[in-house]
């Protein structure tokens, strides 16, 4: 049977998918080929059809997962009101839900750890993404006249993914939260986001 071209990239996208959620959730060297295509309801025969290796569909799905949390996000940051796109980001990195997700969430804190162990594409990937996203923190930085915003950006980026980790591996929820809220009220007054 033949498929169109449109089947082909429908079912790229549901292996993407299924191996972004399975690398952040359990990490690479736990990700099996065999498993992502079960997880994605298909037979492991398919696999090579779409991609040339395993390395292949990690670097991929790096890419998907930034571009999946991501591009509605930096999709707006020339549009939106800065001081709101900066205060709904921070709100939502530094959720209980957020935290409680890593499958489907921000691919730095699951993934940041295994980058020395990537391939070079891999790791490529990983670096644009976390550019690209530096990159749109730096412009709504820019848009509220914070001194120094690319430094501030990566400052800001670094905090988030260090409470989100901190909050992960919490063992009790009420302290778990008590990092996420902590940080961000103390980002959103070095912003300026909410009343000192």
């Amino acid at each position: 049977m033949r498929y169109s071209t449109d089947h082909k990239a429908q079912t790229r996208e549901r292996i993407l998918q299924a191996a972004a959620e399975a690398i952040r959730g359990q990490g690479i060297e736990r990700v099996s080929v065999a498993g992502v295509m079960a997880a994605a309801d298909l037979t492991i025969g398919g696999f090579y059809a779409h991609f040339k290796s395993k390395d292949d569909l990690v670097a991929e799905a790096i890419t998907y997962s930034f571009d999946e949390r991501y591009a509605g996000f930096l999709s707006k940051v020339n549009a939106s009101d800065a001081q709101e796109a900066l205060t709904a980001f921070i709100d939502y990195y530094l959720s209980i839900r957020h935290s409680q997700s890593a499958g489907r969430g921000c691919p730095i804190p699951a993934l940041a750890a295994e980058v020395p162990h990537m391939s070079p594409e891999a790791r490529a990937r990983f670096s644009a993404g976390v550019a690209r996203l530096v990159g749109g923190l730096t412009t709504l930085l820019e848009r509220t006249d914070i001194a120094d915003p690319q430094i501030q950006a990566n400052s800001i980026l670094a905090e988030l993914v260090g409470a989100l980790g901190l909050a992960r591996s919490a063992q009790k929820p009420g302290h778990a939260k008590a990092v996420l809220v902590a940080s961000q009220q103390a980002l959103k007054q070095r912003l300026g986001l909410v009343a000192g």
